[in-house]
């Protein structure tokens, strides 16, 4: 099945918004590394509805008015990594977790370098946040958007950590809306081949 995507421009660069049928299935970055995620043949539909609402609620999202998205996921995957994806969906808005977090979370401990790898490999960036997954010292490291945008991102957020202390030093004034309540997130999957 070909993928539709759709591009935005965003406060953390110009995003791709990818689709597979009716489902959002990628959220890219202006440089995402080439084969980061992997997707059949696409072409450019501007009129998906999957993709104008995620639009809109990223867009809601980065105007602070929005926690949580309401979007039906395809995360196409091997069976960890979509656990590890899953956990990601779990982590609350303004909150981080580590890798050995994750690892412990999903029941494989020992997994601390995988949860890593499978993170690095989230198709559904901003959406599944990869962001909140940080360092055991709360110190930022690898994110396929950029150390920049992972700052940005947690700042917009007011991420708890040491590394978010920093990045809301760094975000732009007003990107948070006070006293908006959080909507209810439905992560809708579907196995990937």
């Amino acid at each position: 099945m070909t993928h539709a995507f759709s591009t935005i421009d965003s406060p953390v660069g110009r995003l791709t918004l990818v689709a597979r049928g009716d489902r959002l299935a990628a959220v890219l970055w202006e440089n995402d590394r080439p084969g980061r995620v992997r997707l059949d043949a696409m072409h450019e539909d501007r009129e998906r509805p999957v993709l104008l609402e995620t639009e809109r609620q990223l867009k809601e999202y980065f105007a602070g008015a929005r926690r949580r998205f309401e979007l039906p996921l395809d995360f196409a995957g091997t069976a960890f990594q979509r656990k590890v994806w899953q956990a990601l969906l779990a982590i609350p808005f303004g909150e981080t977790r580590s890798y050995s977090g994750i690892a412990r979370q999903i029941s494989h401990p020992d997994a601390v370098r995988a949860v890593g790898a499978a993170n690095g490999r989230n198709p559904i960036s901003i959406v599944a946040p990869c962001h909140r997954v940080v360092g055991a010292d709360g110190s930022l490291t690898g994110f396929a958007g950029g150390l920049d945008a992972k700052r940005w991102l947690l700042a917009l957020e007011g991420a708890g950590t040491t590394a978010g202390a920093a990045a809301r030093r760094d975000a732009p004034a007003g990107s948070r809306a006070p006293g908006r309540e959080p909507t209810v997130q439905a992560a809708l999957f579907r196995a990937g081949e």
